[in-house]
């Protein structure tokens, strides 16, 4: 079994290496999460000490202050609806590069911004890899329609339960505004139809199930492999 210092140090190989894709004049999407955190932070030495020069769109307010901290220079998509690369990290991602990610609570902005990329990129350690998708996924919905929200996850088979807050009483509340739902459905053998039937839910703003992956950066013990879709 790996230790704590094995995993972490896997985690800032892949999220170093994702950071050599960017170039200068790009407009990039910076994800959130403790993998993509290296990325950020390593764009940031190349800026200073390559003079870098690109633009970063954060995902949420975690991203937005270590972009600051990394002097990253930074837009918004009502400056730039394409962007040139989104990077970000993943709770689980299978062998098919389907992923799941809403584990800070920032996946609604996180798949706005990966859908307006030309190109996605994920930074993971390998015990995120997975054959099969099995992670709750998270769900946020309008705090009015959560009772609701809930019922219909339940009826599809989900065991959904609302998020709470660790510092604090009471649930979670996103950047939007809004609660989170893990949702666990067990072993998910067709993410894409779990998917189709969470969105429609009256209430629901977003899930955390995406199917845009274009490329994994996946951090092995003998070096990050990448691996791109087929």
């Amino acid at each position: 079994m790996k230790d704590a210092s094995s995993n972490a140090s896997a985690k800032r190989a892949a999220g170093e290496a994702a950071a050599e894709l960017v170039s200068n004049r790009m407009v990039v999407g910076l994800g959130t999460g403790s993998t993509v955190a290296w990325t950020i932070k390593r764009l940031g030495e190349r800026v200073r000490e390559e003079g870098l020069d690109f633009y970063g769109v954060p995902t949420s307010f975690q991203a937005e202050e270590l972009a600051i901290e990394s002097n990253i220079s930074l837009t918004s998509l009502n400056q730039h609806p394409v962007l040139d690369l989104a990077i970000d990290g993943a709770d689980q991602v299978s062998w098919d590069l389907m992923a799941i990610k809403g584990g800070g609570a920032a996946h609604t902005r996180e798949k706005v911004v990966s859908c307006s990329a030309r190109a996605f990129v994920i930074v993971a350690d390998q015990s995120k890899f997975v054959e099969r998708l099995s992670w709750p996924v998270p769900v946020e919905v309008l705090p009015f329609a959560a009772k609701l929200a809930g019922r219909l996850l339940e009826e599809m088979g989900g065991r959904p339960v609302l998020r709470l807050g660790r510092m604090k009483d009471g649930p979670v509340i996103t950047d939007n505004g809004n609660f989170v739902m893990d949702v666990d459905f067990g072993i998910i053998e067709d993410p894409r139809s779990i998917a189709a039937r969470i969105s429609p839910i009256p209430g629901v703003v977003e899930h955390g199930i995406f199917d845009n992956l274009d490329e994994l950066y996946l951090a092995r013990e003998d070096g990050v492999e990448r691996i791109k879709r087929r």
